[in-house]
């Protein structure tokens, strides 16, 4: 269980859900890396080690979606199934968790509501590529979430001018921080952003699901 004070996000303990001894504490760095992970594959690491080291982030938690709203659900793998397949790609210090079914979240805005509750003083940060930026205007309470943690974007292959060019990266166009002040991003108050170039990593969920469509058939 892993923990900050007196408000332990889980109480107990699920296999698979978590790895054990961990906790949070007021100053750490976390950053947040949502998704399906429907599956995971390198290019999700390649996302979380770049933002690690770019940001100097203390761990990152993994927060598997129970189910994307903006996705279908005939396409999605039972939870356990995504959640052990992240194993491999996981930093020793890094959290995978459940933490959005347990709550019975399905937004990305409830998710973080109740962690900065439960976790006053962790500075948070939001990881996402930039597949998801292209699209981020779509997710419900978009701005909201722009205006509540910082967010840092990882650049990924075929989506770079739509990704800089989407809704949110005009709307918070002023908010964005050089690449060469990314290490200063956690501490900042939102909205604060910073786009991360750099090599690219070809890994993408979509082209596994097909390929494995492709397999049985």
């Amino acid at each position: 269980m892993w923990f900050a004070g007196p408000a332990p996000i889980v109480h107990t303990l699920r296999s698979g859900a978590l790895r054990t001894g961990l906790h949070l504490e007021r100053g750490m760095t976390i950053g947040l890396f949502g998704g399906s992970f429907n599956p995971a594959h390198e290019g999700h690491a390649h996302v979380a080690e770049t933002a690690r080291r770019r940001l100097g982030l203390d761990r990152i938690i993994w927060l598997v979606s129970p189910q994307n709203p903006l996705k279908s659900k005939h396409d999605t793998a039972p939870l356990s199934e995504r959640i052990a397949a992240i194993k491999p790609f996981i930093g020793p210090k890094d959290i995978i968790s459940d933490f959005e079914t347990r709550i019975h979240a399905t937004y990305t805005l409830d998710t973080l509501r109740a962690l900065k509750a439960r976790y006053p003083g962790v500075k948070f940060v939001w990881i996402m590529g930039g597949d998801s930026l292209a699209s981020f205007h779509r997710w419900r309470g978009w701005m909201q979430i722009a205006r509540m943690i910082p967010i840092a974007i990882v650049s990924r292959p075929g989506v770079l001018m739509k990704s800089r060019l989407s809704p949110t990266a005009r709307r918070f166009a002023h908010y964005r921080f050089k690449e060469r002040e990314a290490h200063i991003l956690p501490g900042k108050k939102a909205p604060a952003w910073v786009y991360l170039k750099g090599p690219l990593h070809n890994a993408s969920s979509t082209a596994i699901r097909a390929q494995r469509l492709a397999a049985k058939n």
